[in-house]
């Protein structure tokens, strides 16, 4: 009756000791390390030599490490304290700046386990110290953005159809105005704009002898285009911080208009905050001709007078695929390498063919999050700031690649990093900043550990003396249970946060609950009459319908928490919905296992139970 086959027995061993190993990483802890990754990846490679030159530079510095790791892609120095790391850290950033220098903690897994893909769980914030960021997006200026292309598309157009218009403009409402000199050219450009822009919302104003076309986005547009203003901004965030080194990030969308970064283990704040919020671009223009400065505008220069630019943009940082910090071989000063994409590089091949000797300027254009106090009230606004840090004769036609001087080293450096990350769609303003030290974060998880620890032995205690022998039994699975559940938030690479531990320790609670129904049904079965062996069978039968009706109805919230939660809150679920589905496994499955081992084909007179 009370019996298991032999299948039952090796996949209930098979699951146990795979979860054993896959839990094990957790155990070896961390390395303080220093991460050295390629800032230009395409054309630059984590070499031998680089890692001649690391430990040439910590032995000039006495500063002893445990061991080197490297890739094509990644090198991790480890340390064997916090404070060798950092000043290893300070050294190398300086030392080698070409490349992307980063403090890390480095799973200490023996190569062995990690040949086997056994790799520790993710720590989040709360346990491993880092930064918190809260970001809001203006979307008002992802709008004039929008406006802004839609008027150099016009633009194009217009020329290439040769469709001739006296002045265009921004409207303060929102929208954009082109006026023209005849009724008949604008029937034609109304036209032209119904085909290529079908979503538009076009109105037309007479007044004299000039006609004028006003065009807005449609609501549905708007709506479109805010989703991708926060979806790309959302891109570019993770490219950045990649960009950093920053292991495990958390940059996911709150609402419509806000976004939360989280970076464990960063402890260079302002430098996060500069890279994060930056919204640098570039645009590239011909400089305007003596006589034509009136069809040009001014623009303020970083050094000497002021100059006129023509109106048409070359090419934009949209248009950039990949940029570098590099030294102009001919000046020896720092530069930016650039490479344009496929559309960007024809219209700069095209320009700078027929512009040859002329000068073409490189204009920086950065966006700032200002604060007005208007009637006593604080109202938020963006700045846009423009100046020209570049302005070259363009000596032959170029088209693909080709570099920026007149810079810094840092601004080298940050220019390439932003640029290869991608240009924010919209300014963002960090609203909220929370951060959290490593010490912080060693405390939380020492807490952690003993409220877990607490919680399982007053369990075992309880357990033990509430149910003698049966009760041994539920505490090996519950024992099991949890080194289940580490396997398995280790496996998926869940990152494990406070609520998450908080998790745990309610599945623990949980995972005895079911043992607890089992153990009251055989007693009650004892008590009207029946045989041990019955009373074990009826108990397990009995008892599975309720356990399993009570765990799904958990399920259930446990998935409408991670489907509409964020953050710490996903966590929690995840930890949660993992616990429940292992608690079922260990405590029907796993205890009726060793109990049919214990009692099964015996001849049994009296429970322990």
């Amino acid at each position: 009756m009370n019996q298991y086959p032999v299948w039952k027995y090796l996949l209930i061993a098979i699951v146990i000791s795979v979860c054993s190993l896959y839990a094990l990483p957790n155990l070896f802890g961390e390395d303080p390390s220093v991460q050295i990754s390629p800032a230009y990846a395409r054309n630059m490679k984590v070499t031998e030599s680089l890692q001649n030159q690391v430990e040439g530079i910590l032995k000039d510095n006495n500063l002893e490490h445990v061991r080197i790791d490297r890739t094509s892609k990644q090198m991790l120095v480890r340390f064997k304290d916090n404070d060798t790391q950092l000043q290893a850290f300070t050294i190398l950033k300086e030392s080698i700046s070409e490349y992307v220098v980063a403090q890390n903690l480095a799973p200490a897994t023996p190569d062995w386990l990690r040949a086997l893909g056994g790799v520790p769980m993710y720590l989040g914030l709360d346990l491993r110290g880092g930064v918190h960021f809260l970001m809001q997006i203006d979307m008002e200026t992802a709008v004039k953005h929008d406006e802004e292309a839609l008027i150099n598309d016009l633009r194009t157009l217009f020329r290439e159809k040769k469709v001739r218009y006296k002045s265009n403009t921004q409207l303060k409402g929102g929208g954009v105005q082109f006026t023209f000199l005849k009724v008949s050219v604008l029937d034609e450009a109304k036209n032209l704009i119904a085909k290529q822009q079908p979503d538009l919302v076009v109105t037309e104003e007479f007044e004299g002898d000039t006609y004028r076309l006003n065009l807005a986005f449609s609501e549905r547009t708007l709506k479109e285009n805010r989703q991708k203003a926060l979806e790309q901004n959302i891109t570019t965030l993770r490219n950045r911080v990649n960009e950093l080194g920053v292991a495990e990030p958390v940059i996911q969308r709150q609402g419509d208009e806000r976004i939360v970064v989280q970076l464990p283990g960063v402890q260079d704040t302002a430098r996060a905050k500069e890279i994060l919020g930056a919204t640098a671009t570039l645009e590239f223009r011909l400089v305007a001709d003596e006589d034509n400065k009136l069809a040009g505008r001014e623009y303020k220069r970083r050094d000497g007078p002021p100059v006129f630019l023509k109106r048409r943009v070359i090419a934009t940082g949209d248009q950039i695929n990949d940029a570098a910090a590099t030294i102009d071989q001919r000046s020896g000063r720092p530069a930016t390498v650039v490479r344009l994409d496929s559309k960007g590089a024809k219209s700069m091949f095209a320009t700078t063919r027929k512009n040859v000797k002329k000068p073409m300027a490189v204009v920086f254009i950065n966006y700032l999050m200002e604060t007005k106090i208007v009637d006593g009230e604080p109202i938020k606004t963006t700045k846009k700031q423009e100046e020209v840090i570049n302005v070259a004769t363009i000596q032959e036609e170029f088209g693909k690649n080709f570099q920026i001087t007149g810079l810094t080293s840092s601004e080298a450096n940050n220019l390439a990093l932003l640029l290869r990350a991608g240009a924010l769609k919209a300014p963002m303003e960090i609203i909220e900043e929370r951060t959290i030290g490593p010490s912080l974060g060693k405390e939380n998880i020492e807490l952690g550990l003993i409220s877990i620890m607490l919680g399982f032995i007053s369990v075992m205690v309880f357990m033990l003396l509430r149910y003698k022998s049966f009760g041994m039994i539920a505490n090996l699975a519950l024992l099991t249970n949890v080194v289940i559940l580490v396997a398995l938030l280790s496996l998926i690479q869940a990152t494990l946060t406070l609520p998450g531990i908080a998790g745990i320790v309610l599945t623990l609670g949980m995972a005895v609950d079911a043992n607890v129904l089992i153990f009251e049904k055989i007693r009650e079965e004892i008590a009207n009459g029946n045989s041990p062996q019955t009373s074990i069978h009826m108990g397990y039968e009995k008892a599975f319908v309720t356990i399993f009706d009570s765990n799904l109805t958990t399920l259930i919230a446990a998935v409408m928490l991670f489907g509409f939660g964020t953050g710490p809150i996903k966590g929690f679920a995840i930890t949660l919905s993992l616990g429940i589905i292992t608690s079922m496994f260990t405590a029907i499955m796993g205890t009726r296992a060793v109990v049919n081992f214990v009692y099964g084909k015996k001849r049994v007179t009296k429970l322990s139970v």
